[in-house]
């Protein structure tokens, strides 16, 4: 298999909402916030308007975008044996992800992820992470990740305890190792482990400008290429309208944006990024290439609702 995927499966849940819901319910715009009590989650539910739902979490949609692209892919993520748990494997298979986890009945239901897109087309994410975060060693199957040519991993995933252990166990079982940092605030809340990760288990860390700056405390994006350039490793950043760089070793490569694109929804943005990048490095791209096929998975995904393309 060209690559496995392991990160949260969680279902995602697409609302378009007014700027006033956001106030309402305390809500930072543009962030992905944390639901730990199932009651706050479905109290903050209730009155949504849904406007489709999709097997989503970061790494299943750069898995989804991977098989697109005929590659062929696979996924590892925890769900529960209930309602959303069924649709969610369906979803996976009816995209051509192989799915490697035999679901059971769990004490939390199915990671849920409220998408809510203000009309400025910023997404704001609140996540129940459910049984998606009590990922551990035991659900990571090491046959698949040994017979695939390198995985993917999410920041989102990341926790102390079962997490950490699951992660351990993939890592060193892999060929070689892709992850995302995910978002600000799981690269803030998890900074030391993180920078070890970068610095000495991932061979390709995917970032946006914000997130990377924050992991090494800077606010001059010179001092992130010098960083790259010290760890020699690889190292992607997306930086928006300003477009993507790498780099990798000694090489920094830049590649820019398309102009006049009709921006509805960036949801999948950075997934669909990596998707297109990633298959450029299975795919024996040039460097310059992989960009290119990632910022053009991106510039396509932002132009519609949703991390589908």
């Amino acid at each position: 298999m060209k690559i496995l995927g392991i990160g949260n499966a969680i279902i995602d849940v697409i609302c378009k909402i007014s700027e006033d819901f956001i106030n309402k319910n305390n809500l930072t715009k543009g962030t992905m916030k944390l639901i730990f009590d199932e009651n706050e989650f479905k109290n903050l539910s209730s009155n949504l308007k849904i406007e489709k739902t999709i097997s989503g979490g970061s790494v299943a949609n750069s898995m989804v975008g991977l098989s697109q692209l005929k590659n062929e892919v696979g996924f590892i993520g925890k769900i529960s044996n209930d309602n959303f748990g069924e649709k969610y494997e369906d979803g996976l298979k009816k995209e051509n992800v192989n799915f490697f986890y035999k679901k059971k009945k769990e004490i939390l239901p199915t990671g849920t992820c409220l998408i809510l897109i203000t009309p400025d087309s910023e997404r704001t994410m609140c996540t129940f992470l459910g049984t998606a975060g009590k990922i551990d060693e035991y659900d990571i199957n090491l046959e698949v990740i040994v017979k695939s040519e390198m995985i993917f991993l999410e920041g989102y995933l990341w926790d102390e305890g079962g997490p950490q252990k699951a992660f351990e166990k993939a890592i060193n079982g892999a060929s070689k190792v892709a992850m995302s940092l995910s978002d600000k605030f799981c690269v803030d809340r998890h900074k030391p482990h993180f920078l070890e990760l970068v610095k000495n288990k991932l061979d390709i860390t995917f970032a946006n400008e914000q997130e990377i700056m924050s992991l090494i405390n800077t606010d001059k994006f010179q001092e992130v290429i010098s960083f790259a350039k010290q760890i020699k490793k690889t190292l992607i950043i997306t930086r928006g309208e300003k477009g993507a760089i790498s780099i990798n070793k000694d090489i920094v490569t830049e590649v820019g944006v398309g102009k006049n694109l009709n921006i509805v929804d960036l949801t999948g943005a950075g997934d669909l990024f990596a998707s297109g990048y990633l298959h450029g490095y299975l795919n024996n791209f040039s460097e310059e290439e992989c960009l290119k096929k990632g910022t053009e998975m991106s510039s396509k995904i932002i132009q519609q609702i949703g991390a589908r393309l």
